[in-house]
């Protein structure tokens, strides 16, 4: 351990109560001892616990004669605990607590060594090697509207936070585009614009327009509901007059979709539910061979124990449905992508659907039966948005608000505030329009992250664009503010990284020195749990530790200029990547 200054604090501590158990309790095997940052209240006694030795201390009790209790193991755990420059000091409080006091002449090494050689020296390391994101997923012939907002930026920062570990990450955007809205809406341009060849549709708000009678229609009149449900069979059977017609519809959506996606700076691979048409059959078969799919009222499905509704394969007039191409698609990551993780970001209505879906690929022998083991899927499920009426978040018409136009108003507003503070007096009209973009876009985003997915919550333009609190734009002005304390010293930051020195003497240089390194822990934390709340929560506590720093500490003129505006530069990197894997531009100046 000695000698490496690598960021993940809690991994070098778990490794150093690994090794001291094993010499502890040489007898004994599978413990693992649980170590964490401390919380507020033991923050005195120590900077990380080791903090299950009461439960270690249960498992041994029945058979272990050589120590008298809790407190004597922890204090046989210190004794044990090999030389590390990490650890300062131990101690052992209450009934087994174990403290741990780091080193500030180890954390300064540390943050001078991500300095030199870059942020991804503290990029978390994983096991796994390959994994599918499924996200975003819009439905083909609609616009992309606020429903669409957290699946794309949930699922955009949970492929980034991978990537960051190193993780190849397949962005899969799962559309819609095979089901039977697909009947209902080629049937009805067949109907209503006979032998124009559909060149008249050019426009997603025509598509949008023609969508939305012809669901009147399917609702209201049986006959065309049966033409239809006919349609999607000749469509998803290959019917070159269908498929033409279906393609068309298909480009007009995705050029569309594209324009949102890139302003959200959000890359994506689309496979449709159309892309895995080629191997339903093969699938459907490996799954009757296995016993495990019956007819039912002339469909053919698989029942699940425990749920009402089997997974239905096959519809009684032939045509497939969701879980066909969920299956066919969980079967190719498996198998043709070598997926290790699958994960779908999704609203938290899908839940049953998710449940039963993956239980039949357990029963299928796709998937391990435990969710530890890999390969494994998870549903990242999330909330709904709101309107500050606490109802679902619509137009005044009641419309459902698109997406292109929130990014709109978002970077308006964001404007505006920047002119009232005289801003389109002292940049360029380029930089103003790009600052705005930032800033807005990333008020949105962040307003959004910073909330635990699975609740809902309120939109507000108000309190995401506030330059107070935690915002996007508080964060933002943060950033700016660093980067203007080091403009203004006159030095060069690269030389410095190579010949100056951090020393963390002062209680809130040391404060922010730890903060700084517990960056990678956060992010291996966020990204294992699918939380990436828990970066945001990470990166306005950086924010509120540099205040503090700051305002106790001199930078500019001081005796320790040098080493200070080195801890400047190191919040400004970890912010920037923080900004990065959150899908947000940091700006300069504000």
């Amino acid at each position: 351990m000695d000698g490496e200054f690598g960021g993940n604090l809690k991994q070098q501590l778990k490794k150093l109560f690994d090794e001291s158990l094993k010499l502890t309790v040489s007898d004994e095997h599978g413990l693992e001892p649980l170590v964490a940052a401390s919380d507020a209240k033991f923050r005195k006694l120590g900077d990380y616990q080791c903090n299950n030795v009461m439960g270690i201390w249960s498992i041994l009790k029945p058979k272990c004669s050589q120590f008298n209790g809790a407190p004597a193991l922890g204090q046989a755990i210190v004794s044990n605990l090999p030389t590390s420059e990490l650890v300062k000091s131990c101690s052992v409080t209450g009934p087994g607590f174990i403290n741990v006091v780091l080193s500030a002449e180890y954390m300064a090494k540390s943050i001078e060594n991500m300095l030199i050689n870059g942020i991804d020296t503290w990029a978390p390391t994983t096991s796994v090697k390959r994994v599918v994101v499924d996200f975003c997923s819009p439905n083909i012939a609609k616009e992309m509207h606020v429903g669409h907002l957290r699946s794309t930026i949930i699922g955009d920062t949970i492929a980034r936070m991978l990537e960051y570990s190193k993780v190849e990450v397949l962005r899969r955007n799962h559309v819609g585009d095979w089901g039977t809205q697909f009947g209902m809406l080629i049937e009805y341009l067949f109907e209503e614009l006979p032998g124009s060849d559909n060149e008249v549709v050019t426009t997603i708000g025509e598509l949008q327009l023609l969508y939305r009678k012809s669901k009147r229609k399917f609702d209201h009149d049986p006959v065309f509901k049966e033409k239809a449900q006919h349609a999607v069979v000749r469509l998803q059977s290959g019917d070159p007059v269908y498929v033409k017609t279906w393609a068309k519809i298909c480009e007009i959506s995705r050029t569309e979709a594209n324009k949102v996606l890139q302003r959200l700076q959000v890359k994506l691979e689309e496979k449709g539910e159309s892309f895995y048409k080629p191997y339903i059959g093969n699938m459907i078969e490996e799954l009757n061979n296995k016993g495990l799919v019956q007819e039912s009222d002339g469909a053919r499905v698989i029942f699940i124990k425990d749920f009402k509704t089997p997974l239905m394969l096959v519809k009684s007039d032939g045509g497939f449905t969701y879980s066909t191409t969920d299956m066919a698609a969980l079967w190719y990551r498996l198998n043709e992508e070598k997926a290790e993780w699958i994960i779908y970001v999704t609203d938290a209505g899908q839940k049953e659907h998710f449940d039963l879906f993956f239980k039949a690929a357990r029963k299928a022998g796709w998937l391990p039966d435990n969710d530890k083991t890999y390969p494994k899927v998870n549903h990242v499920d999330f909330g709904l948005v709101s309107g500050e009426d606490k109802k679902r978040f619509r137009t005044r018409a009641a419309d459902v608000v698109r997406l292109i136009d929130l990014l709109d108003e978002a970077k308006t507003r964001s404007k505006a505030a920047l002119i009232e503070r005289g801003k389109d007096k002292e940049w360029t009209l380029e930089e103003l329009d790009q600052t705005a973009e930032a800033v807005g876009y990333g008020a949105l985003k962040f307003a959004d992250l910073k909330n635990n997915r699975s609740t809902n919550y309120t939109f507000s333009f108000d309190q995401m664009l506030c330059d107070k609190g935690k915002t996007a734009v508080y964060l933002l002005y943060a950033h700016a503010r660093i980067c203007s304390i080091i403009r203004k010293s006159g030095k060069d930051m690269n030389e410095l990284k190579n010949t100056g020195k951090i020393a963390l003497d002062h209680v809130e240089e040391r404060a922010l020195g730890l903060h700084l390194l517990q960056f990678s822990e956060t992010v291996e934390e966020a990204s294992t749990k699918l939380l990436p709340h828990l970066l945001c929560e990470y990166l306005y506590e950086l924010s509120e530790h540099f205040s503090k720093f700051y305002s106790n500490c001199q930078v500019n003129g001081s005796t320790e200029e040098t080493s200070r505006l080195l801890l400047c530069e190191a919040t400004a990197i970890v912010m920037r990547k923080c900004f990065h894997v959150l899908g947000i531009t940091p700006v300069y100046k504000l």
